[in-house]
């Protein structure tokens, strides 16, 4: 099983948690992880097999359900989400509780093995944030298409448009995600153009994760963030 899909067949039993009695259906699960309902059902499928007690109920309204709150498996964190955590953190800066945050994600690296808490540095010391956080108005699969494409070092291929409205085809290693004063950009190696190039997430009209592995460039390549920025890579 590539690690992929184990990430989301966690994620899809986290979900149902969450979700208690009243479950989820097969098209919100679909939507919620940016994959068709096959899968989703293919997914469901599988963790039925491995002895999760999902519940499926058919008709109007059906979906899935877990029954009984005593077969969850103990809560493990994924590298991405652990990152996204982080994330939270350095935009929230001190805010209240920001300190009771930063101490309970340090007890989750904690727990982690030293080959995650690797990963999550490496990361998490990708992306940056500078001036307030801005809200990404972008589709959520491909936002997750990209997120995916700079955790695993694979080649995005991006239907983008550009301030003139000119829409081309990029295929794009992605090797930093950045917020600069409202706005978030991909920052990566464009191979059409051969060099390094910034893309906004909200002019991305359909970004796609490709099957094509890269070797990540030396991040000097990319430059230093600008002093002011604020990095989101976990301290311990």
């Amino acid at each position: 099983m590539n690690v992929n899909r184990a990430a989301r067949l966690h994620a899809l039993v986290e979900e149902l948690r969450r979700q208690g009695d009243r479950g989820a259906t097969c098209s919100r699960l679909s939507e919620e992880f940016g994959v068709t309902t096959r899968t989703i059902k293919r997914d469901i499928e599988t963790l039925m097999m491995s002895g999760a007690a999902i519940e499926a109920r058919s008709g109007p309204g059906g979906g899935y359900r877990l029954v009984g709150r005593a077969t969850l498996p103990p809560v493990n964190f994924t590298v991405p989400q652990a990152v996204s955590i982080a994330l939270a953190l350095t935009a929230a800066g001190d805010a209240p509780f920001a300190p009771d945050g930063r101490a309970a994600l340090a007890k989750l690296l904690d727990v982690m093995d030293e080959e995650s808490r690797r990963k999550v540095a490496e990361l998490g010391g990708r992306v940056w944030i500078r001036g307030d956080g801005g809200v990404v108005a972008d589709s959520r699969t491909n936002r997750r298409a990209v997120e995916q494409g700079l955790e695993q070092s694979r080649v995005v291929s991006l239907h983008y448009v550009d301030g003139d409205g000119a829409e081309t085809v990029r295929a794009v290693e992605p090797h930093i995600l950045a917020q600069d004063r409202g706005q978030w950009f991909l920052i990566g190696w464009c191979r059409q153009r051969d060099a390094v190039r910034w893309f906004r997430l909200d002019r991305m009209r359909r970004a796609t994760l490709t099957n094509d592995h890269f070797t990540p460039w030396d991040s000097t390549l990319f430059g230093q963030p600008p002093e002011d920025a604020r990095p989101v890579a976990p301290r311990r």
